[in-house]
């Protein structure tokens, strides 16, 4: 026996195949048939590189058009009322994730503590359901069927679900019924189409660790599930789910399915898992980051979990879905071989985890290969040692600094600025292409992104906007750019990881000691700064959102390599001080989304992500402002550690959200000055002047006009410059407008 599964597989494509086709259908240069066609060409060839690893049961269902979440939305009969004046299903379902000319694209929201973006259902305690559509889920279950392949139907559960709608209780509770019903349809359809099919249920918010109610609820739902399914098994992953497991061996449910790279606690559960008759598959390959499994300590991990749970009764597999690592490393021609020698993506896992299989369940003596250690930078580690106090804390307080700027900028009321991208069209990428592959000198190169940024900056100006940023034309991520320029950090050529729908990010990969050979954006900001006498932010990324947004080594603690970074952003922002820049934004869009699942941990990451933070922009002299930008955050129960940051200007993203979150602002009694996003930059929708200036005014219902900041949600870079400038126009002329009445 063999026994091995994986919880899905990247589904965007080993050369992004699936974002090609998304964005050609989007844009009308290809019919839907064509879609399709891409979509079964891929499922296809993802299951026979499962078979080929030797799984017998491929995962079903993990594909996606745009989100997962939606997907089970569509299944179970949840889209919001808003949308159901679309006919056409296609329309109706992209509507929903993007958004069009009559309505708000829905909310995303990160998977979890991974850098995946999820649509949130929008449920409220008197939601109806409409009818179940299980056409997607049938249709590739019998598309792998009829290709000979045995499927296992993967599908978020209820308890996720509902936790992703961010219900309270009171709606937790009235819908909890209705919505196991529809579970019951759906799973009703499905074992009618084949009565023995494998269904995985995922359910990592059982991870996070919940209250007893919930409990109960998890009970209620798994007694009636796995009654009606004698195939049904329940996945958590991401951190241990103890307490959920001690209440699921005691439903019909056939097995479980946890994580024991990042939910090492799990161990505390395999007595009871032992004593039960359940099935339980063991994650021992990292789902979640890009480095090799080291393979003799998984094995005995394995044996060890053996000693409870009998061999027939075990499964291995992956931590989670491998959708957050990239396809494959074949092509990767160009890395480092010192590098390319600790890396695993998808494909490699798959081969780590075919390797394991036989060595765990046939006995095979296996030659595992060698565990590779990380380089080490003495004088990087003797730095940080030298760390006192004094290096985390601003000269002055935030009060005196908010004079100093205020006599530095001169800036009107509620001022007008961007989050920092503008669109990187075509032009744009094909020049920095060139430059890369060397078909372009290096002037010709910096020539061409002068001009770029000189007419982004004469358009800024045309427009009026207060402060000016750059444009980033020179950037392809707001990650990877900096980490090209810092020792410690590598490339791949196609490491491409979904981030959401069509959008794709390819993560450095952090596998040594971080410091900074050279300045990395200072002479651009200075060349922009040189074409207007308005204020120009220097742009940087912090080290949080560096860290939380690259493959970071396993090797030593993840605090010590965010202090690496902290270091090298901090020598950056006193080089831009020191030559005149006093504007300077330092983003943490990723901050929130490090958190530990489990209450119980977070205050040692919050403790050395603020010191991070501080750490990069304490060296800010009094004339400096430093900016920061959060997106897609809940900030309810870290505002403290926020205000704690000492920016004296933070952007938020509140344009799909109300004023939710700004309103945890003003109730904290949050004293720096905030910019709340106005528009929602992921959808191509371009809001009227009356519906910006409604906006600020709603604004103005939470927090006073010298507390705000007037910006679009997040950076412009992946919309087109027709839009962006209609917008832009529409968000100045809405801002002027207000002003007057102020």
């Amino acid at each position: 026996m063999n026994q091995t599964a994986v919880l899905g597989f990247p589904r965007i494509g080993e050369k992004r195949e699936l974002k090609t086709a998304l964005e050609n259908y989007w844009k009308g240069n290809t019919s839907l048939n064509e879609l399709t066609d891409v979509a079964s060409e891929l499922r296809l060839k993802h299951w026979n590189l499962q078979r080929n690893a030797g799984i017998k049961t491929v995962a079903v269902n993990d594909f996606s058009f745009y989100d997962n979440t939606l997907d089970l939305m569509v299944a179970l009969g949840a889209q919001p009322e808003r949308f159901r004046d679309i006919a056409d299903e296609t329309q109706h379902y992209f509507t929903m994730a993007r958004g069009d000319e009559t309505h708000t694209a829905m909310e995303m929201t990160k998977w979890f503590n991974t850098n995946y973006h999820t649509i949130v259902p929008e449920l409220h305690k008197t939601f109806e359901f409409g009818a179940i559509n299980a056409k997607k889920i049938l249709g590739e279950f019998k598309e792998a069927k009829d290709n000979g392949f045995q499927g296992s139907i993967q599908l978020i559960g209820p308890i996720t679900f509902l936790g992703l709608s961010r219900c309270d209780k009171e709606v937790t509770l009235a819908l909890f019924d209705p919505l196991l019903g529809q579970y019951n349809k759906l799973l009703g359809a499905i074992i009618a189409l084949d009565k023995n099919v494998e269904i995985v249920m995922h359910e990592p918010s059982l991870s996070i660790g919940i209250d007893t109610q919930v409990l109960s609820l998890l009970k209620i739902a798994y007694e009636r599930l796995g009654t009606l399914s004698q195939n049904l098994s329940v996945a958590t992953y991401f951190e241990h789910s103890c307490e959920a497991t001690a209440v699921l061996v005691h439903t019909p449910i056939k097995g479980l399915v946890l994580d024991f790279v990042h939910g090492v606690k799990n161990s505390d559960s395999l007595e009871s898992l032992g004593k039960s008759d359940k099935h339980v598959t063991i994650g021992i390959i990292d789902g979640r980051n890009v480095w090799k499994n080291n393979l003799q300590q998984s094995l005995k991990t394995l044996e060890y979990i053996e000693t409870y749970i009998p061999k027939e009764r075990l499964t291995i597999g992956v931590s989670c879905s491998l959708l957050h690592v990239p396809y494959s490393l074949k092509h990767e021609e160009n890395l480092d071989t010192n590098v390319k020698e600790l890396l695993a993506f998808a494909q490699e896992k798959l081969d780590e985890l075919s390797l394991l299989g036989k060595a765990f369940f046939s006995h095979e003596t296996i030659p595992f290969p060698s565990h590779p250690k990380a380089a080490v930078d003495e004088a990087v580690q003797n730095r940080l040692g030298a760390l006192n106090p004094n290096d985390f804390k601003r000269s002055h307080p935030f009060s005196v600094r908010q004079m100093s700027a205020r006599d530095t900028f001169d800036l009107p009321p509620l001022p007008t600025t961007t989050i920092g991208s503008f669109p990187q069209t075509a032009e744009v990428r094909k020049v920095r292409q060139e430059f890369k592959k060397g078909l372009i000198s290096k002037e010709t190169y910096e020539e061409t992104m002068k001009k770029m940024i000189a007419s982004c900056v004469a358009f800024q100006e045309s427009i009026d906007l207060d402060v000016l940023v750059h444009g980033e034309f020179e950037r392809n991520d707001m990650v990877e750019y900096f980490g090209e320029q810092l020792n410690g950090f590598a490339f791949s050529q196609n490491g491409w990881v979904q981030s959401y729908g069509s959008r794709c990010v390819k993560p450095p990969l952090l596998y040594g000691d971080v410091s900074r050979p050279h300045p990395m954006t200072l002479n651009w900001s200075l060349y922009a700064q040189s074409l207007t006498d308005r204020p120009m932010k220097g742009m940087l990324t912090g080290p949080v959102t560096i860290l939380n947004w690259s493959f970071v080594r396993d090797d030593q603690p993840r605090s010590v390599t965010a202090m690496q970074i902290a270091l090298a952003i901090r020598d950056e922002v006193n080089d831009l001080q020191r030559a005149g820049i006093t504007m300077i934004q330092v983003d943490e869009a990723a901050f929130k989304e490090g958190y530990p699942l489990r209450r119980e941990n977070r205050s040692a990451y919050e403790k050395w992500a603020l010191e991070s933070f501080l750490l990069s922009t304490a060296v800010a002299d009094k004339e400096t402002q430093i900016h920061t930008h959060m997106c897609y955050s809940e900030f309810t129960d870290i505002i403290k550690t926020i205000e704690a940051m000492d920016a004296d200007v933070i952007s938020i993203e509140t344009s799909r959200s109300g004023n939710r979150l700004l309103q945890i602002f003003k109730e904290t009694g949050y004293t720096q000055e905030v910019g709340p996003g106005v528009y929602d930059i992921h959808s191509p929708r371009i809001p009227s002047v009356e519906e910006m200036e409604q906006q600020i005014y709603l604004l103005l219902e939470v927090l006073p006009s010298s507390q705000l900041w007037i910006n679009p949600d997040c950076g412009l870079k992946t919309r087109g410059w027709s839009e962006t400038e209609a917008a832009l126009r529409n968000m100045v002329e809405a801002t002027k407008a207000v002003r007057e009445t102020l």
